[in-house]
């Protein structure tokens, strides 16, 4: 079984506050599991978060290129 965190712990591991972290769950951008009233996120998850958010080096978004006239 996956490591479950609390989302205190969760604020830790990225250095976010807990503000942030119940901010994830409350708008469903990464996946929870409830166990009673408590919040828990799996460490695979959040990993799986952190992944998709990665921005390789040299890359540049095609809004923020500067355009010639």
């Amino acid at each position: 079984m996956d490591q479950l965190l609390s989302p205190q712990e969760v604020a830790d591991w990225l250095g976010t506050s807990l503000r942030f972290v119940r901010r994830l769950v409350l708008e469903r951008r990464i996946p929870f599991i409830k166990v009673g009233r408590h919040v828990r996120i799996a460490k695979s998850d959040l990993e799986a978060f952190i992944a998709a958010g990665r921005v390789e080096a040299g890359s540049v978004p095609t809004s923020s290129r500067r355009r010639s006239a």
